[in-house]
C-alpha cells in the first residue's frame, strides 16, 4: 500500500496538470469566442450597409471585406471627431464617444456609399444590439440588422428576421393601375423609409402596433398621397408590442445622438 504522502503527492500533481490543461483550454476557447464575436459584429455592420452575402461567408472574408471597404472613427454629440478605438466603445452605455462606420468605394478617394451607426436598447427581456445604415443623404435607410438579443423566439425575436428588417428599406411602390412594381428578377421595387421630417429634423422610425395603413385606391407611391407619415413607419411585430416599442424608442434616441454629425455630413457632403 502507498503511504498517505504518496497519495497526496499524486493527487496534487494530477490536480496541477488538469488545472493547467483546463486553463489552456479556457484561454483557447476565449480567443476563438472573441474572434467569432468580432466577425459577427463586423458581419452585422456589413449587412446593414448592403454588402453582398457572398462576401461574408467566412470570418476571413468578413475581415477582408471590412478592411477593404469600411472606414471607422468616433464623433461626439456636438458632431466633432473624437479619439477612440471603435471596437472598445460600449455602445449601450457610452453617450459621449460615438462610433460610426462608412462604406466607401475604395480607401483612396473615400467616396461614401453608406453610413452605419450602432443601436442598442431594452426590449422586453433583454438589451437588443444592432446597426442601422443610412444612405449618403443621411435621411433614407440603407439597411438595419440586429445581432444580439434575448427576446422570445417567434415573438420579440422576430426583430432579427428579414421580413421585419426589410420593412425599413423596401416599401413597395405601385404603378398607375395600383399594381406593385417588381424588377426583372421578380423582386419588389421599393423605396427606403426616412428618418427625417420635412424640416430635416431626425425623428426616427415609428414601429407600429399592427401594419402601416394605406388606401386601396392609391396609385403610385401610395403613402405620399394617402398617408404621408408612412414614410416614417414600419409594421410592428404581432404579439411583441413591448419589444417593438423598445426598438422604436432606442432607435430614435441613438439616431438623435448622431444628429449634429449627420447634419454636417449632409451639408458638406464629406466625412
Amino acid at each position: 500500500m502507498h503511504s498517505n504522502n504518496y497519495t497526496l503527492g499524486f493527487v496534487f500533481i494530477v490536480t496541477i496538470i488538469l488545472g493547467t490543461m483546463l486553463s489552456f483550454t479556457k484561454d483557447s476557447v476565449k480567443v476563438l469566442q472573441d474572434q467569432n464575436l468580432k466577425a459577427d459584429v463586423q458581419k452585422t455592420i456589413l449587412k446593414s450597409l448592403d454588402f453582398d452575402e457572398s462576401l461574408l461567408l467566412t470570418n476571413e472574408s468578413i475581415e477582408q471585406t471590412f478592411k477593404n471597404f469600411i472606414v471607422d472613427k468616433c464623433v461626439d454629440i456636438d458632431g466633432n471627431d473624437a479619439p477612440c478605438e471603435t471596437s472598445e466603445v460600449d455602445i449601450e452605455k457610452n453617450v459621449e464617444t460615438l462610433p460610426i462606420y462608412f462604406k466607401v468605394n475604395n480607401k483612396e478617394d473615400y467616396k461614401v456609399e453608406g453610413i452605419a451607426i450602432p443601436i442598442a436598447g431594452k426590449g422586453l427581456w433583454s438589451t437588443i444590439f444592432g446597426y442601422i445604415a443610412l444612405n449618403p443623404d443621411t435621411d433614407s435607410i440603407l439597411g438595419i440588422q440586429f445581432y444580439k438579443h434575448g427576446e422570445t423566439p417567434g415573438l420579440g425575436g422576430e426583430v432579427e428576421k428579414e421580413w421585419f428588417t426589410r420593412n425599413f428599406t423596401n416599401h413597395p411602390i405601385k404603378d398607375s393601375n395600383g399594381k406593385i412594381i417588381k424588377d426583372e428578377n421578380g423582386k419588389i421595387d421599393g423605396i427606403p423609409k426616412k428618418i427625417r421630417n420635412n424640416n430635416g429634423d431626425i425623428i426616427g422610425i415609428d414601429v407600429l402596433k399592427g401594419a402601416v395603413q394605406y388606401s386601396s385606391a392609391s396609385k403610385q407611391v401610395d403613402f405620399l398621397d394617402t398617408n404621408p407619415l408612412a414614410i416614417h413607419q414600419v409594421d410592428g411585430i404581432s404579439g411583441a408590442t413591448v419589444t417593438a416599442k423598445g426598438v422604436d424608442s432606442f432607435l430614435k434616441e441613438d439616431l438623435k445622438k448622431y444628429e449634429a454629425y449627420l447634419n454636417k455630413v449632409r451639408d458638406s457632403g464629406t466625412i
